[in-house]
C-alpha cells in the first residue's frame, strides 16, 4: 500500500455507541485513539462516516466522539453487521468517491471484520487502525486483525495512519496535528 492521499480518503467510524462501549476491553484507549483520528481528520479535511448498530436498543454514537464530527457528517442508522449490508451506507460512500477508507469501531471481530471484507471485496483499499478497534473478548480483536490482514486490510496504529497522511514535517497542518500527538 502506498501512502493515502487525504483528498482520497474517508475514515469510517463504526458503532461506537453508549450500550456497546460498556461491554468492551480497553474501550477508553480505543476512544481515545478514535477521537485522534477524528481531529486529525477535521484537520486534514478528510470526510467520515459514521454508523450506529440499532440505536433503539444501543444508543446513540458516545458523545465523547459525536461532538468531533464535522457538521455534515452522515451517521447511518443499520441492523447489518456489515456496514455494506445498508443501502443508506452504501449511497453515502459512494457520495464520497473516495478510494482508501480508514475504518475503526466496534466490535472487532464482528460488524468492522464484516464491513472490512465487504470494503475489500469491492476494491476500496482499507487500512485499520488497529488501536481504534475493540472487541468484548480480546482474543476476537487479534484474531479479527489477523483476518483482516489477510484479506489485505493494511493493518496500523492510528498514529502511524495520521503520520501516512502527512508524509513529511513541511506539510501545512503538521504543525496543528503534533499538537495533538503530544
Amino acid at each position: 500500500m502506498n501512502n493515502p492521499e487525504p483528498g482520497n480518503c474517508c475514515f469510517i467510524l463504526i458503532d461506537m455507541q453508549k450500550k456497546l462501549q460498556k461491554a468492551m476491553s480497553n474501550v477508553s484507549k480505543c476512544i481515545e485513539n478514535q477521537a485522534l483520528l477524528l481531529k486529525a481528520a477535521a484537520i486534514l479535511k478528510i470526510d467520515s462516516i459514521v454508523t450506529e448498530q440499532y440505536p433503539k436498543g444501543l444508543g446513540d454514537t458516545i458523545d465523547e466522539l459525536k461532538c468531533l464530527l464535522p457538521e455534515n457528517t452522515p451517521i447511518i442508522e443499520k441492523t447489518s453487521f456489515s456496514c455494506m449490508g445498508e443501502s443508506k451506507f452504501r449511497t453515502a460512500l459512494k457520495s464520497k468517491s473516495r478510494k482508501t477508507l480508514i475504518v475503526c469501531g466496534i466490535e472487532a471481530h464482528i460488524c468492522v471484520q464484516q464491513t472490512v471484507l465487504d470494503l475489500l471485496a469491492r476494491g476500496y483499499e482499507v487500512i485499520v487502525a488497529a488501536d481504534g478497534l475493540t472487541s468484548r473478548n480480546i482474543d476476537n480483536h487479534r484474531l479479527a486483525l489477523e483476518s483482516m490482514r489477510q484479506a489485505g486490510a493494511f493493518i496500523t496504529s492510528s498514529e502511524a495512519i495520521i503520520f501516512m497522511l502527512l508524509r513529511d514535517a513541511e506539510h501545512p497542518d503538521f504543525r496543528e496535528i503534533s499538537k495533538l500527538i503530544k
